[in-house]
């Protein structure tokens, strides 16, 4: 069977990154037909087509269902193309935001947390996109803002956030200041008791976003995902993976679903880092964030062979970081395509002793 992927090109070391990446992805390594259908997002093929390219990019996401995405530049000038990521996110009409933190062989956590911790954010809405104004002068000026929430997106955030919490044996925590706000905040609140009721085998234990905050610090030893609005998940997702010591073991996904549907219909997967300019050309990067997140699409594709596959990536890229191979921003010497041979190789290890023995 064959699969197919966009694959959205980029910039500066996240194009490098992207590179290294797509070779953990190959037939020789996983034993899966992959069908990779290539995007130049790169700045100046944005600014050439003045954004054509994203909007072709994601109209062909949306055919296929999956996209694998570099990290790339936003120009800051007013007038340029802008955030390909915005219209990404609106073409495909991607509406949550997963990333998850995990501790890092070597990486010295704090608070002691061990186990995952996922954010499952609203991805459009709330302070978004909010309208601003302000009125009167001086001292008597007053600044006003209107935010806006739809039941629907508050319906997929829950409900993915107890379908991700099921197949990672989590537990959905957190949730919105709705005793403040039992209006506006409350509805996310309403649906994710509406989840829980859909999910009884799902642990549910609903917090206030302050409460989630600082009973994180003492949740150490307990796999997490909490859904949140988009602002809070903004400042909650900076927590979580900081909590971890480093970005690098964490990938983010970008899901959209189609109509009434609480079935994703797109996933678009990428690192949480920028382009690091500095790093261009250097080889010294760390790919482990960009190869996470090619397990994370495989992941979320249907078939017991993918999901193996995804399984393979991710138990190869840590277990490679615990055998000692590791770049030099995690205490290490390895060059970025070592650290991406040593997966390589431990990814067709696991999957060849899994197929002699029958389990995967």
């Amino acid at each position: 069977m064959s699969f197919a992927l966009e694959v959205l090109h980029g910039d500066e070391t996240g194009e490098e990154l992207l590179t290294e990446a797509l070779r953990v992805l190959g037939a020789d390594v996983l034993g899966i037909q992959l069908e990779l259908r290539h995007h130049d997002l790169s700045l100046e093929n944005r600014r050439a087509t003045q954004n054509r390219v994203v909007i072709e990019a994601s109209h062909a996401m949306r055919d296929t269902g999956y996209g694998l995405k570099a990290a790339t530049i936003t120009p800051e000038g007013r007038g340029d193309v802008g955030s390909p990521n915005a219209i990404l996110r609106a073409e495909v009409g991607g509406t949550v935001i997963l990333r998850t933190g995990r501790r890092i062989p070597g990486v010295i956590p704090i608070a002691g947390v061990s186990a995952p911790i996922s954010v499952v954010r609203m991805a459009v809405g709330d302070a978004y996109g909010a309208k601003e104004w302000r009125e009167g002068t001086g001292v008597a000026e007053v600044a006003f803002r209107t935010e806006r929430i739809s039941r629907s997106i508050c319906r997929e955030v829950a409900e993915f956030a107890f379908v991700h919490a099921a197949r990672t044996r989590a537990r959905v925590f957190g949730g919105p200041k709705y005793t403040v706000s039992p209006v506006y905040e409350g509805l996310l609140k309403e649906e994710m008791d509406a989840a829980a009721r859909r999910h009884p085998d799902v642990e549910y234990e609903p917090q206030l976003i302050d409460a989630t905050y600082a009973l994180l610090l003492n949740q150490g030893g307990d796999a997490l995902v909490i859904p949140t609005l988009n602002r809070d998940g903004d400042c909650m997702s900076d927590l979580v993976l900081g909590l971890f010591g480093s970005i690098a073991g964490a990938e983010s996904v970008l899901i959209g679903f189609t109509g009434d549907s609480l079935t994703p219909s797109v996933v678009m997967a990428e690192a949480p880092h920028g382009t690091a300019p500095a790093l261009l050309g250097k080889n010294l990067a760390n790919p482990m964030a960009m190869i996470l997140a090619c397990a994370s699409v495989l992941g979320l594709m249907p078939g017991d062979q993918v999901r193996t596959a995804s399984r393979a990536i991710y138990e190869a890229v840590f277990e490679t970081v615990r055998h000692g191979t590791r770049t030099a921003d995690l205490g290490g010497h390895a060059l970025t395509d070592q650290f991406t041979d040593a997966v390589i190789e431990a990814v067709r290890g696991k999957l060849e002793v899994w197929g002699t023995l029958g389990v995967g």
